[in-house]
C-alpha cells in the first residue's frame, strides 16, 4: 500500500505541456483560491499515468501498459453517491480523515481520525481521490 505524507497539499489531474524549452504542470486556480497551494513556492510533485485523451473527440489512447491495467479495474474504484464502510488511515494537513479503498485508492472525510470507520457518501470523484461526507455521525467509532 501506499504511504499518504502528513505533507500532502492537494491532489488534482494536469496535462504536463511544453513551454519555452521547459516542461510546466498547471495547478487548478481552485487550489490557489482555497490556500492549498501558493504562487511562487515549491512543491513536490509526484507523478501517475493515465490515459491520453484526445481533445476534438474526448476518446481515451492509452499505452499498452496502461491497457492492461485498465482492463483489470484501473479507473476509480468507487461512484459518485456510493455509500460505504471505510477505516481512516491517515489524517491530511488540513485535519481531514484519509481512507485508502480497492487498489490504494484515496478518500477523504472530513471529521474523522485515524482509527475512525465511518459510513460514508461519496460526495465527488477525481481520478486519484474520492471525497465523502458522514452518512451516520455514531458509525463513526467502532
Amino acid at each position: 500500500m501506499v504511504e499518504i505524507s502528513d505533507a500532502l497539499q492537494c491532489v488534482f489531474s494536469a496535462t504536463i505541456r511544453s513551454r519555452d524549452g521547459d516542461y510546466v504542470i498547471e495547478a487548478p486556480s481552485t487550489e490557489i483560491s482555497k490556500g492549498t497551494i501558493t504562487p511562487q513556492s515549491t512543491y513536490r510533485v509526484a507523478l501517475l499515468e493515465t490515459p491520453e485523451t484526445n481533445e476534438s473527440d474526448g476518446t481515451n489512447h492509452a499505452n499498452e501498459s496502461y491497457q492492461g491495467t485498465r482492463a483489470a479495474g484501473s479507473g476509480p474504484p468507487i461512484a459518485e453517491g456510493e455509500v460505504r464502510d471505510v477505516t481512516i488511515e491517515a489524517r491530511g494537513d488540513k485535519g481531514d480523515g484519509i481512507a485508502k479503498v480497492e487498489r490504494g485508492y484515496v478518500v477523504i472525510v472530513p471529521g474523522t481520525h485515524p482509527g475512525d470507520q465511518p459510513t460514508v457518501k461519496i460526495e465527488q470523484v477525481k481520478p486519484n481521490v474520492a471525497f465523502a461526507s458522514i452518512v451516520d455521525p455514531d458509525s463513526r467509532l467502532h
